[in-house]
């Protein structure tokens, strides 16, 4: 998740994210509820309709059908405010684990989904799923690491880059912009961390209990995960409760939100197992960030195509960005997300970004945007899908990230962005 309100505090009063916004009750009672933007809901439809027709005309009916669901996925994220940058920093500053804990819900009901498509090979396309498996080693712990570091001081992950761009927060079009730059650092320097000594990818399915025994062990690590953010809290004084958004009441909330996380967590879960099922693969979206920026320097006369990492990746780089099907799922975030926040009265564009903020979200982006490629995939294509389907390499991938939040919530007043803190009401 972004940092909606200390980037639009900063963006507004040019303080570089100094201010901070009053205490609030954990309810939002007080907060108005913003009606829709009907002029800018009107054009992120049409604008996702030609895009959508675009797709369907290049590259066929199922990558637009994916389309479709990145579109779902943005307005999911949009109005759950889903959190990975902030569930980690939340827990690291003030010990507050109710972030954490939506993320397990959603790799819970995610395992549970995964394990017999899996282990059957059920499928809605033409591509038998297979699962998203990567090679324990430098790459991954070295890659996570920063990427736990690049969050923070970028103001977003990888999903919460793509829905924050689609709600008109300028700061972070600055993050994409540098995870674009990163994504192909990383992409021409893969083949140095690929050959460096690994030990290969662990599925928790090679077991004699196969994916039975994956899902297992996968729900036990979950329960040990959730027991200890809830001891943590226990032994901690003061915990500020979580900061939502006003909503909508009554059924206008589905279309308005905002929404609890776990409904977020249930949705985002149930989506990615259908991009599995439509695909052949979970859910992704940096590989796009190394694909968009591949096909600028081939443009400008690189040949990209003789990089180690291209070798494996031809029929992406050949489809494109509207036949790629991260490519085409990235876009819909990005418009799923801006119809969102319109329907909710808060789309906005800020046409000036404290310098301090702006080096932020540069620098942050490119460190995700390389980190995320030698580490095999970003908080969605390595943790959330790698936990997932029940590859180890998930979990080290979150261990790293949370331990790079710990010197990436150091160095954010560098950058003019602002932590929680125990005396807060809300965080």
């Amino acid at each position: 998740m972004t940092d909606r309100t200390t980037i639009d505090t900063a963006a507004a009063t040019g303080t570089g994210g100094s201010a901070r916004p009053a205490a609030r009750s954990a309810d939002q009672a007080t907060d108005p509820v913003k009606q829709p933007q009907a002029g800018v809901v009107l054009t992120g439809l049409v604008a996702g309709a030609l895009l959508g027709g675009a797709v369907l005309l290049r590259s066929g009916a199922p990558t637009a059908v994916l389309y479709v669901v990145g579109l779902g996925l943005g307005f999911v994220l949009f109005h759950s405010r889903f959190g990975f940058t902030s569930a980690w920093r939340q827990l690291v500053t003030v010990r507050q684990g109710a972030g954490l804990r939506a993320h397990m819900l959603m790799l819970a009901v995610a395992c549970t989904l995964f394990a017999p498509i899996l282990a059957t090979g059920a499928s809605l396309g033409a591509v038998t799923p297979t699962a998203s498996l990567a090679p324990i080693g430098f790459g991954v712990v070295v890659g996570s690491f920063l990427f736990g570091v690049g969050m923070q001081i970028g103001g977003a992950c990888a999903s919460g880059t793509l829905f924050a761009v689609g709600s008109g927060q300028s700061a972070i079009v600055l993050t994409l912009g540098g995870f674009v730059v990163g994504s192909v650092l990383g992409a021409w320097t893969f083949g140095f961390w690929a050959g460096l000594p690994s030990f290969g990818s662990v599925s928790f399915a090679d077991t004699g209990l196969g994916y039975l025994g994956a899902w297992l062990i996968s729900l036990a690590i979950i329960g040990v995960v959730v027991a200890v953010t809830l001891a943590v809290e226990r032994r901690t004084r003061q915990v500020p409760a979580l900061d939502r958004p006003p909503h909508v009441r009554g059924a206008g909330r589905a279309l308005r939100g905002s929404w609890p996380l776990w409904v977020g967590a249930l949705l985002l879960a149930g989506l990615n197992a259908l991009t599995l099922l439509l695909s052949g693969s979970p859910w992704g979206i940096t590989s796009a960030f190394a694909l968009w920026g591949s096909k600028l320097l081939g443009l400008l006369g690189v040949d990209v195509t003789s990089w180690s990492y291209w070798a494996d990746r031809m029929a992406s780089y050949r489809a494109g960005v509207l036949g790629d099907t991260t490519s085409v799922m990235d876009l819909g975030i990005i418009i799923g997300a801006l119809v969102a926040a319109a329907a909710a009265g808060t789309w906005t564009f800020h046409r000036r970004v404290p310098p301090r903020l702006a080096l932020g979200a540069v620098l942050g982006g490119i460190v995700m945007g390389y980190s995320a490629r030698i580490a095999f995939g970003c908080n969605i294509g390595a943790y959330f899908a790698g936990i997932a389907s029940f590859s180890l390499h998930g979990w080290l991938w979150g261990v790293m990230a949370l331990l790079g939040t710990v010197v990436g919530v150091k160095l954010r007043p560098l950058f003019g962005l602002g932590n929680p803190r125990p005396e807060d009401s809300v965080c």
